[in-house]
């Protein structure tokens, strides 16, 4: 019968979610500065519902975006015209979104996970069976895992955080978040796997046991529950939050510009429209302002990891300022640690440095928040790929990237542990 439910409740939803049919993902390629204007400048052509994937960053960087299908013969004129490089790393978008969905049919039709060790990490999960996920694991680990409610979204979904303690009263803590950018579905799936490891290995593992014995540990898994309803049940492509816009018909905030850091600067949007769009203010978004309450209630917060995709990143403030964070060659050197961790698993090589030197400038960013409250270790992940797939990592990629993050994390992890402050 819940097959047939969750089926039914698939069935229903693929009516209801926007077509990509057609839709391209081109990587475009600049030359020199010139060139990297032009491409640069195509951010603002609002007329033409580009949508970065990869944004501008430099000459060696390739520059990735989706192209709606009526706008493909325009777009590709243009960029000829400037004589502009390009080509098409995705075909139909829709296709490889079907693909995704066939996949997650499959899985529906398999019982439901009666405890977390049956618990499928290798597919994609809807938020309702992350949610009862989380439930399972505290069940499971009551004397080490509690879920913590911090606030509610614009539509009212829980803003769920998992404590990971062995006791004591306002320890110094370590904090992690995916998925505050809705369609970055690998980060949520990380995520969950990297709740069931620390449970897992309390106990078993050294390093991690001497962490949480003195250390507790707190990890928002769907950090923007609207954007991810609406990723599933509606449009598969959707980043920001889905509050409202007064005066716009287009909804929703950039939750990663909405952070009181060089707030309204270069690198985000005034623009409703723009999946860049910074918010009225800074902490207009409840999901952002939870986090922001939170954080300063609890005060002792020495390290902060907010997870994203793609691009194979590991960055550190600043990203609103090429102003050097003091800490830089500390988190630097750590930073370096981590990557090398990560690729010593399955060889995946990591880019890393500050945020602005490394990707390009962006105001109102977690990390940055993070970091001028106080929070020394501050770092910005993006995952798996470099572009091969883009949001729409297969499934198969999902515990493979979340083991070879573990190793990063617990880089991080180890390092705060080790040189408290």
């Amino acid at each position: 019968m819940r097959g047939l439910l969750a089926l039914a409740a698939l069935f229903v939803a693929a009516v209801a979610k926007e077509s990509f049919e057609g839709h391209q993902v081109l990587r475009i390629t600049a030359r020199d500065e010139a060139q990297l204007a032009l491409i640069k400048d195509m951010e603002e052509m609002v007329h033409l519902q580009l949508d970065f994937w990869r944004g501008v960053t430099d000459v060696a960087t390739p520059v990735d975006v989706r192209v709606p299908s009526h706008n493909l013969q325009s777009v590709k004129r243009h960029l000829e015209s400037l004589e502009l490089q390009y080509l098409v790393m995705i075909e139909d978008l829709q296709a490889v979104l079907d693909e995704e969905t066939v996949e997650m049919e499959s899985a529906a039709r398999v019982a439901e996970p009666r405890n977390t060790d049956s618990f499928d990490f290798s597919r994609y999960h809807t938020i309702d069976e992350i949610y009862s996920f989380q439930d399972m694991l505290v069940a499971e680990n009551p004397n080490l895992v509690s879920k913590i409610v911090i606030g509610q979204s614009y539509q009212g979904r829980p803003l769920n955080v998992l404590k990971f303690s062995t006791g004591g009263t306002n320890r110094p803590a370590i904090w992690f978040d995916t998925g505050i950018h809705s369609r970055e579905w690998v980060t949520q799936a990380s995520g969950t796997w990297f709740a069931k490891k620390i449970a897992s290995d309390y106990g078993r593992e050294p390093a991690l046991t001497a962490i949480l014995d003195k250390m507790d540990v707190f990890v928002e898994i769907v950090t923007n529950p609207d954007g991810f309803y609406f990723t599933h049940n509606s449009n598969r492509m959707w980043r920001k939050t889905r509050k409202p816009n007064p005066g716009s018909s287009c909804v929703g905030v950039d939750p990663n510009r909405n952070w009181d850091a060089g707030f309204g600067g270069a690198g985000a949007s005034g623009n409703p429209c723009s999946e860049t769009y910074r918010g009225q203010r800074a902490h207009s978004e409840p999901e952002v302002k939870s986090i922001v309450d939170f954080v300063k209630s609890h005060g002792n917060f020495k390290a902060f990891v907010s997870i994203h995709s793609y691009s194979q990143m590991l960055l550190y403030p600043y990203g609103y300022t090429r102003t050097p964070v003091k800490d830089q060659a500390e988190l630097h050197n750590l930073a370096y640690k981590a990557i090398t961790d990560l690729a010593s698993l399955y060889g995946t090589r990591y880019r890393y440095g500050s945020i602005i030197d490394t990707i390009y400038q962006a105001s109102g960013g977690t990390v940055d928040w993070t970091y001028n409250q106080g929070i020394k270790y501050s770092f910005t992940f993006e995952l798996r790929d470099t572009g091969r797939y883009g949001f729409i990592l297969p499934a198969k990629q999902i515990i493979p990237t979340a083991q070879e993050t573990w190793l990063a994390l617990m880089a991080i992890m180890e390092h705060t542990l080790k040189n408290p402050y």
